[in-house]
């Protein structure tokens, strides 16, 4: 039985990678055959910490400039002094079931406006724009405009007068410039000007030594002092040709190439720091890309993105579709058959993860680091209810784990600046935050009462953490974040409180992220959210610290508190209860499914392990309906991908694929015609929720051994992908055709026991011995935490939840090894 030969089937895995790569090559473009009409038109390029959107006008090409420092504000926290006596209240009348003099309180201590000497967090700003004016290119023929995501690369070209102008235009991954060439198929006839504009109050543009110049400060807002001074210089460099200037432009004249260097640099150095010199910055910056060649600048560039986009390759095969135009497509999805959009899709995601989150750079905030605005939607800042996490789930399952570093960045930062809001707020060790923070790492309440009383940011951040062990295994890392966890966890250690039953230790005050359940009242205690991410929070301490070897006496002491936690419950209408009493409606359509998170991003909740909580968890989505908003929607592709219902989960994708309103708020979701997601308006986590998504459909992880294609769809029967991750150090490729898989390719870089659960009736073949799996996976990656027997409300009716039949096998693993099978 065991015939096949190791190398012959990677050699047939590498035929597919190269057929793969060739149609990547002609397919991983974003088309257009017009010029941008606004922003949700523009295509988004960025290297981490430079982010710019691209017009691609013809007789003026606009530039909308992002640096990810740029932010209104200076360093300093927002905790509230004195409000630990009024918790106190609050956690009483809320015992005494006084729900609604519980939210009155609170919103009288926390106001819906920030109190004149508090913020509630600083928006993060655009830095302006820069705009080239060709005179004479008003009329215009054979236009076209792309963004190529395998080159992270925006090009326009067109002709005019029978001579064709083009443009390349990057954010250099190589170094911290924007580069935008022009070109043109006649010598001497590139003609144009070069301006700039910045919305900031303060504000110099000027030219100086044929360099345009852009200083400026960021804004002030609430009671912090704009401190952030930014210094942006663009230099043209001509073959042939002339560059002039006046006061506040360049004029450049018959030249047969110009190459444009544009940097930003600010003062910003830590949250805390502000004593970084902008102007040696820019010209370090720009000096070091001048230096190169473009060919070189261009070449270190794409070797450096693909470096990690070009490690996943998605293929869902082709239709007539893919040639045409992306918004046209996007139009035309729900009723066409256009496979090659979602493969187009899912890499945009990561295109855009890439693009915004690079080693050192700040995490990808609201809009990643796209945004137009002074003041644009909810600041564009750090929402941690749900949006900045969304941001991060593809990046360990899509085999991006560098660009996660910056999101633990941040919780380090955050782990201290914490410190204040667990000490002053709640008089207790550790640390935490509420639902937002943002560049200066405020961890107070945001946006009042009724949205901010929710102490858990903190819970939800850290599960990053650990999920990033899991799956590189990397043991320094571990230590070097252990104390985020131990403060994490010694913060609810101190803050639960004993529910009015005395039977279980909970949260209060707290909320349901942004639902209430009664009038204008979301104040309460024990939400079944809290309850899972405190359970997530105790488990990954005391497995750290029996890993580590760290903190016995502490880890006995949560184990303890654990134990006291309440289960989760299935109310009358055979729901997963929202709340710890069942109050959840039917009609309840709210675009927070927070219990939900038992069952992603968390692995609380499996098909396979408790039907009759993924049952319930089923309903409760079900209740809530599929349109919401963008990141919603995203979410939900991954519950139902979880439930294993890829028709669901397709529908939702679909859903997502459908034009985006022209209203600027909302709660319709959609797409906009650059691919990015709308809430309404523009939020980029729904992006990478649907990124995160589709590989929950072909790949999971998370419950004691690896699930091939658990969610494909009817819509998706024939595919391959390579280079998924899986937890304990695992690569996978796979093929499949009649929704069935026929090739299977593992890389351990860990080793260790693979347990791998596929379709029933599939004839593996491999030279690999492997058996039938018994037991519980002895590979230390996939210990599953055991969760209570839920509590079921006698008025509950379920159905049988059906789950398809599998079977699951064991082979070892070598660090290094390679694996191969064929299904015959």
């Amino acid at each position: 039985m065991l015939k096949i030969i190791q190398h012959k089937i990677i050699l047939l895995a590498c035929g597919t990678v190269i057929s793969i790569s060739t149609f990547a090559q002609q397919n991983l473009k974003l088309t257009y055959n017009k010029p941008a009409e606004n922003w949700n038109e523009a295509l988004p390029i960025g290297n981490g910490r430079l982010g710019a959107m691209v017009f691609g006008g013809v007789a003026q090409e606009h530039l909308q400039l992002n640096e990810e420092t740029i932010w209104a504000g200076e360093p300093g926290n927002n905790v509230p002094k004195n409000t630990f006596d009024s918790i106190q209240k609050v956690r009483r009348l809320i015992s005494d079931g006084q729900f609604e003099k519980a939210q009155d309180l609170t919103n009288i201590t926390y106001p819906r406006q920030a109190p004149k000497d508090l913020n509630y967090g600083m928006p993060y700003q655009t830095m302006g724009d820069l705009f080239l004016d060709f005179k004479g290119h008003e009329n215009f023929k054979n236009y076209g405009r792309t963004l190529d995501i395998e080159k992270a690369i925006s090009t326009v070209s067109y002709e005019v007068n029978g001579v064709t102008f083009k443009r390349e235009i990057f954010s250099s991954f190589a170094d911290n410039v924007v580069v935008i060439k022009l070109s043109s198929s006649k010598k001497g006839s590139l003609n144009f000007s070069v301006n700039a504009s910045t919305p900031h109050k303060i504000n110099s543009i000027f030219t100086e030594k044929n360099q345009l110049v852009i200083n400026g400060t960021s804004g002030s807002v609430d009671n912090k002092t704009g401190k952030i001074n930014f210094k942006t210089i663009a230099v043209p460099v001509l073959k042939g040709g002339k560059l002039t200037s006046t006061k506040d432009k360049l004029e450049i004249t018959t030249a047969d190439e110009v190459v444009i260097y544009v940097s930003i640099a600010t003062n910003f150095k830590k949250y805390n720091d502000l004593s970084g010199n902008p102007d040696a910055r820019v010209s370090e910056y720009l000096n070091k890309a001048l230096n190169k060649k473009y060919n070189d600048e261009l070449k270190a560039h794409i070797e450096k993105y693909q470096k990690y986009f070009k490690r996943v390759s998605l293929d869902l095969g082709i239709t007539e579709q893919a040639k045409k135009t992306t918004d046209i497509r996007i139009k035309e999805f729900g009723n066409s058959q256009d496979p090659d959009l979602v493969a187009l899709y899912f890499q945009f995601g990561r295109y855009l993860l890439i693009s915004s989150s690079q080693q050192g750079t700040q995490p990808a905030n609201l809009q990643g680091i796209w945004n137009y605005q002074l003041n644009p939607a909810w600041d564009s800042k750090y929402t941690v209810n749900i949006n900045t996490e969304m941001n991060y789930w593809p990046a360990e399952n899509t085999n991006l784990s560098e660009m996660h570093e910056p999101l633990f960045d941040m919780i380090q930062d955050l782990s201290v600046t914490g410190k204040e809001s667990a000490k002053e707020m709640y008089k207790a060790r550790g640390w935490n935050m509420h639902h937002n923070t943002d560049l200066w790492r405020i961890t107070g309440v945001v946006d009042g009462g009724f949205y901010g009383m929710w102490p858990m940011g903190g819970a939800w951040l850290t599960q990053h953490v650990w999920n990033h062990y899991l799956y590189t295994g990397d043991k320094e890392f571990l230590k070097k974040n252990y104390e985020a966890l131990k403060g994490c966890a010694l913060f609810y250690l101190d803050v639960l409180q004993q529910d009015p039953s005395k039977k279980y230790l909970v949260v209060s005050p707290s909320m349901s992220p942004e639902n209430k359940y009664f009038k204008n009242v979301s104040i309460t205690a024990g939400t079944t959210m809290d309850n899972q991410l405190v359970f997530d929070v105790f488990n990954n301490f005391i497995n750290a610290s029996k890993i580590l070897n760290q903190d016995k006496n502490l880890s006995d002491k949560v184990k303890s508190a654990l134990s006291k936690l309440p289960p989760m419950q299935i109310g009358q209408h055979a729901q997963l209860q929202e709340w710890l009493t069942d109050m959840d409606r039917t009609d309840d359509k709210h675009r927070h499914i927070s219990h939900l998170y038992g069952l992603f991003p968390s692995g609380q909740i499996s098909p396979l392990r408790n039907a009759e909580l993924a049952e319930a968890a089923k309903n409760s989505m079900i209740y809530r309906g599929d349109k919401s908003t963008g990141w919603s929607m995203g979410w939900k592709v991954n519950w139902w991908a979880r439930l294993l219902d890829g028709n669901r989960a397709f529908k939702l994708i679909s859903d997502q694929l459908t034009p985006a309103p022209l209203e600027t708020k909302g709660q319709s979701g959609g797409t906009y015609p650059n691919l990015l997601d709308a809430h309404p308006p523009f939020q980029i986590d729904g992006n990478f929720g649907c990124t995160s998504g589709i590989a929950e459909m072909l790949l999971q992880s998370y419950d004691g051994y690896i699930y091939l294609l658990p969610a494909l769809p009817d819509a998706l029967p024939n595919g391959s992908v390579k280079g998924l991750k899986a937890r304990g150090g695992f690569e996978i490729d796979m093929d499949w055709k009649n929704s069935k898989l026929t090739k299977l390719v593992i890389k351990s870089s860990l080793g260790g026991n693979a347990r791998i659960r596929v379709a029933k009736g599939l004839n593996l073949k491999s030279k690999t011995n492997f058996t039938s799996a018994k037991g519980s996976n002895s590979n230390e990656y996939y210990e599953v935490d055991v969760i209570k027997t839920p509590l079921k409300s006698a008025k509950a009716e379920l159905k049988d939840f059906a789950v398809p039949e599998t079977e699951m096998f064991d082979f070892k693993t070598e660090k290094g090894g390679v694996y191969s099978f064929e299904a015959k």
